[in-house]
């Protein structure tokens, strides 16, 4: 009997049903979406800040190189959530006595680390270089091969590609670090980490890496660090109060359509008063019909919004948005919250009614 009269006082009411539905259904899918956004969008730009290179450097101090187990050190330290790059440098001279700034790298990490880097080719084999497009004309021009000197030691190399960045990695010569370190016998004095994770993630990273490795010197790279943190922080605060702001006109939305509701009830509620209906069930009666608009809303607006951001991804990020269905659970709360703080109200207007006076069409 309770669901027949719950199933019922929706289906003679379906307007004012659909009406406070609609703003569930609204309120849920815009919560779906923003969330889905919140969540994707957050992952999706570290990924691409992470294209920016290091966010966090360990250096020899002055006059020392890094301990032989420090690469190590790092790697664990990350636990496989970022990329670590080491790196050796030395300044060699060309066959005229100019000297340039050669370094030795795991060019595979930097493939990773610096996806930004525009290279025409990478080395593929010993004796291959890569050479900065301003050492090029001095070194190779025409793609020749050409001599460097360290410490009296020749190596005979090849330009495999020209490497352009707009920095100081124009004007160096790059070369993968085994074959640099048996020419020169430098080991590596910098490795170079990016790692996935918020601004405190990172400091907290480097403080950790101070205590394991405290011969070194261990920075945060400040520019990449904060414009994460800004872009991220304004973007997800943008978001998170864009939700909040739909939700509130949800909840007044539903308010008014409830509180009309209760008034086109009346002689419902009265004749179920003189019946002999409790107020208490008369109030479990209105709440059931408000959560269960607020969990087909709920489920109606999750689907919705789960195309919305799939579309505002594919238009405004052109990348694909992965539906996140660990917020379901939250949009269904939500929901069920609106709905419920949004019958509060409507809720004390039973107590006036009066079933003598009703009856009567007073």
């Amino acid at each position: 009997m309770f669901l027949r009269m719950l199933v019922r006082g929706v289906q003679v009411r379906r307007g004012r049903a659909l009406t406070a539905l609609l703003a569930v259904v609204v309120a849920a899918a815009v919560s779906t979406a923003m969330l889905n956004l919140y969540v994707d969008v957050g992952a999706k730009l570290r990924r691409e800040f992470r294209s920016y290179g290091a966010n966090v450097v360990v250096v020899a101090k002055d006059g020392e190189v890094l301990p032989p187990d420090a690469l190590e050190m790092v790697q664990k330290a990350i636990a496989g959530r970022g990329i670590a790059v080491p790196f050796a440098y030395a300044v060699a001279h060309t066959a005229t006595g100019r000297p340039v700034v050669v370094a030795g790298a795991d060019l595979d990490g930097v493939q990773r680390l610096d996806r930004w880097w525009s290279v025409t080719a990478w080395p593929g084999k010993t004796g291959e270089a890569l050479v900065g497009t301003r050492a090029v004309a001095a070194l190779a021009p025409a793609g020749k091969a050409f001599d460097l000197v360290y410490n009296t030691r020749t190596l005979h190399l090849q330009s495999a590609g020209i490497l352009r960045t707009g920095a100081d990695e124009d004007s160096r010569v790059y070369l993968p670090l085994p074959e640099f370190t048996a020419w020169t016998g430098v080991q590596m004095g910098s490795i170079e980490i990016s790692y996935s994770g918020s601004s405190e993630e990172i400091t907290a990273l480097a403080e950790r890496l101070r205590q394991a490795l405290p011969q070194t010197q261990v920075q945060p790279v400040r520019p990449i660090v904060e414009a994460e943190a800004h872009v991220l922080g304004k973007t997800q605060s943008s978001l998170y109060a864009a939700t909040v702001l739909i939700i509130l006109t949800a909840m007044l939305c539903v308010l008014a359509t409830l509180t009309g509701w209760i008034y086109d009830r009346r002689a419902d509620f009265a004749i179920m008063k003189a019946l002999g209906a409790s107020e208490g069930l008369l109030r479990i009666l209105f709440v059931a019909e408000a959560l269960s608009l607020g969990a087909v809303g709920a489920l109606l607006g999750f689907v919705i919004g789960i195309g919305v951001a799939a579309w505002i991804g594919r238009v405004n990020f052109h990348a694909a948005v992965v539906p996140r269905f660990s917020v379901l659970p939250v949009v269904l709360a939500g929901s069920l919250g609106v709905a419920l703080l949004s019958a509060l109200f409507p809720m004390s207007l039973l107590r006036r009614v009066q079933p003598a006076m009703i009856l009567r069409g007073e």
